[in-house]
């Protein structure tokens, strides 16, 4: 054990684009994303013990330290696949709204493979924490990477980008939660009569052309969460009045992020969500 105590940070995502290509034979789907890491982040705390076992702890009532959470399972993973490990307690500082759409569970595992390789020296490459990370979930590959990808498959293939082109970043979440099963369940891909430009927007990326990639946002879970939940279009809308280029919801939902070329725009769009009500958390951010 090199060190006793280290702490992660475990940055949100959102997708810049999201297409469903098709439901495959065993219940999954075949998705085409373009995701990208924001400035906001969990804290994740990693000490190591004498005594066996594992210890999850965290500062939010609703979401317990047991064997259904994702650290718990990505420690236990890690422990299984490493016996050298000795016992470990992890202590998370919840930043990052749950159920959002910005992969706050599959962040915080990504944060475990890293925490414990560093903790315990295990030596592990980036591709064999990914290679294990997608038994806890389809997200926790990106998670580990970050930074600007394609992910393709079912979220686990991925293609590292050109970083997105800078920008200032609003995200607001609206006081509902919203369930992946959910939303996936009642998504018809088959029927699904647009798809966003997934190539085109990997172009303007790597053309770092902010207006031609902000022109490109789409994602087609809206189609079940927005008809759902109409407060989602409610934010876009607050957000493109106040001069976004684009405002997209996040992954199944119902967090909603816009992206502005002037810093002062953003701030009106902030202030006025606030004044609306319609949103309980609101962040200000960048590109991580």
């Amino acid at each position: 054990m090199k060190k006793n105590t280290i702490s992660r940070r475990a940055y949100a995502k959102v997708n810049l684009a999201l297409d469903v290509v098709r439901r495959r034979e065993d219940g999954y789907h075949e998705v085409r994303m373009i995701m990208q890491t924001v400035g906001l982040y969990d804290v994740l705390t990693f000490t190591g013990r004498e005594e066996p076992g594992i210890e999850v702890k965290t500062d939010k009532e609703e979401l317990p330290g047991n064997e259904s959470n994702l650290i718990y399972k990505a420690a236990k993973l890690v422990m299984d696949s490493y016996p050298c490990c000795g016992g470990i307690k992890i202590e998370l500082e919840k930043n990052i709204p749950m159920a959002a759409g910005m992969a706050g569970g599959s962040t915080d595992a990504a944060a475990v493979f890293h925490g414990m390789n560093e903790l315990f020296g295990l030596g592990m490459t980036v591709e064999r924490m990914c290679g294990l990370g997608v038994r806890i979930g389809a997200d926790v590959p990106y998670c580990i990477r970050g930074g600007t990808a394609l992910s393709e498959g079912i979220g686990e293939v991925l293609t590292k980008l050109k970083d997105a082109p800078p920008c200032f970043v609003l995200i607001a979440k609206p006081d509902i939660d919203v369930s992946t099963k959910y939303v996936y369940e009642n998504l018809h891909a088959d029927r699904l009569d647009w798809h966003p430009d997934i190539d085109g927007m990997r172009a303007a990326i790597e053309n770092g052309d902010l207006y031609g990639m902000a022109g490109l946002m789409g994602n087609v879970l809206e189609t079940v969460t927005v008809k759902k939940y109409p407060v989602i279009e409610a934010i876009k809308s607050a957000m493109k009045e106040e001069g976004a280029l684009n405002a997209l919801m996040s992954g199944s939902g119902p967090t909603v992020f816009g992206v502005f070329d002037d810093e002062g725009k953003r701030s009106d769009a902030f202030r006025k969500l606030k004044g609306t009500g319609l949103a309980k958390h609101i962040f200000i951010s960048e590109w991580a």
